[in-house]
């Protein structure tokens, strides 16, 4: 048995957090893990930006809520669920990525929690564990599943590493050019012909 392992953002869904700069004007809010491979030090740049700005947990989720799946997202998700068991593993939030999933007709995803007080304001996050990505790959691995993976930025390395098959998809020309080995698809066409070969 297989299962396929693929990151949210950026392969399935754009990117929230882009929407919010988008929204506000924000360009320091365009930031993602392409630009910032550290997560912890990623998070507390946005966090610090919202609170030097005001904004509240309310805009961040009108930004998800306002998007739709990439073009093309929801059928390739289609045809691989119907051909593999499925997990989204994302560094996004359950909070935030609700509204898109039920977009995409519920697929399991696991991710992480953000802390919002009672003035609306952003806190804080609960990461589900320490290289999450990674330790979900294994725990399926320690079940006798195969895994085959797909992402787009440095926060997806230890996922697809730990894969029995890994593929970037449509990464920036800098994660391709720091982790030549992984090979890219560019389009669903081509990430749906890399995980058919993976069923053979």
């Amino acid at each position: 048995m297989k299962v396929a392992c693929i990151d949210f953002e950026g392969v399935l869904v754009p990117e929230i957090w882009i929407s919010l700069a988008e929204r506000t004007g924000i360009d320091d809010l365009k930031l993602t893990t392409r630009d910032i491979p550290d997560y912890d030090e990623l998070m507390g740049h946005r966090l610090g930006i919202m609170d030097k700005h005001g904004l509240r947990f309310k805009q961040l989720l009108e930004a998800a809520e306002g998007l739709e799946p990439l073009p093309g997202a929801a059928d390739f998700l289609a045809w691989l669920r119907s051909e593999f068991q499925v997990a989204i593993i994302s560094d996004t939030f359950h909070e935030l990525a609700r509204p898109l999933v039920a977009k995409l007709g519920c697929p399991v995803i696991l991710c992480h929690r953000l802390e919002i007080d009672a003035d609306d304001r952003i806190v804080g996050y609960h990461i589900r564990q320490a290289d999450p990505k990674r330790c979900a790959v294994k725990a399926f691995q320690s079940l006798n599943y195969e895994v085959v993976a797909t992402g787009d930025s440095y926060n997806d390395i230890s996922m697809l590493s730990q894969a029995e098959r890994g593929f970037f998809f449509c990464p920036s020309d800098k994660v391709t050019r720091d982790y030549p080995d992984i090979p890219v698809a560019r389009d669903y066409d081509a990430l749906r012909a890399m995980f058919a070969a993976a069923l053979a």
